[in-house]
């Protein structure tokens, strides 16, 4: 059987598009977001719930993603889902690293590692814990706070991660009150910072 030229190799995509990051370290930068299909930590707040399956998504060829995220000169491409690491990431990241991008990851952690990536987002979650191999590889942590109770969460994760990881609260959107007590928390934990979703505020992508 003849293998498939790794630029013809897909992946299940929901959406593609050219914003701004809305979240962490990077928020106000021009992105590029390729969204790939398929999820089963199924977060309760998930604001992207139907890219939880992958099955009524077409697939698209490396070569076709690798052409658009360069047509679209961002600061930054973001491979975010869904939960991406449910898929070899090492094709799509060489192909786009090889046209001169820099490419981020935004993931729960929930799958082995894999990719060549400039800048690592962690978001775990207690539904699906991380697979150990993540964590070396985390610049930034990024932990979702509905209640008290998750800040518990946020402490255990925060041991595991490169010291010189960058470290965010982030309220849940639909639970206004989370962001009195992550204002309150960070006051006492100042290793910690808040990252607000802005591309909510401003209605975009």
């Amino acid at each position: 059987m003849k293998a498939i030229a790794p630029q013809l190799m897909t992946y299940p995509i929901v959406e593609i598009f050219h914003s701004l990051q809305g979240e962490g370290t990077w928020t106000g930068m021009s992105a590029f977001f390729i969204r790939l299909a398929g999820c089963d930590v199924h977060c309760p707040w998930c604001d992207q719930k139907e890219s939880w399956t992958s099955k009524i998504y077409p697939q698209q060829s490396i070569k076709t993603l690798a052409e658009a995220a360069k047509a679209a000169n961002p600061a930054m491409v973001v491979i975010t889902g869904g939960e991406p690491l449910m898929y070899d990431l090492f094709p799509l990241t060489k192909a786009l690293k090889k046209l001169g991008l820099r490419v981020h990851l935004e993931t729960s952690g929930a799958y082995p590692f894999s990719g060549q990536f400039d800048w690592v987002t962690l978001s775990p979650k207690p539904f699906k814990v991380p697979h150990e191999s993540i964590y070396p590889q985390v610049n930034e942590l990024k932990v979702v706070i509905t209640n008290q109770e998750d800040f518990h969460w946020a402490e255990e994760q925060e041991k595991k991660v490169p010291p010189q990881a960058l470290k965010y609260l982030q309220p849940e959107w639909n639970y206004p009150e989370s962001q009195s007590l992550i204002f309150d928390y960070i006051r006492k934990a100042p290793q910690w910072r808040m990252s607000l979703q802005i591309h909510k505020f401003l209605g975009v992508r």
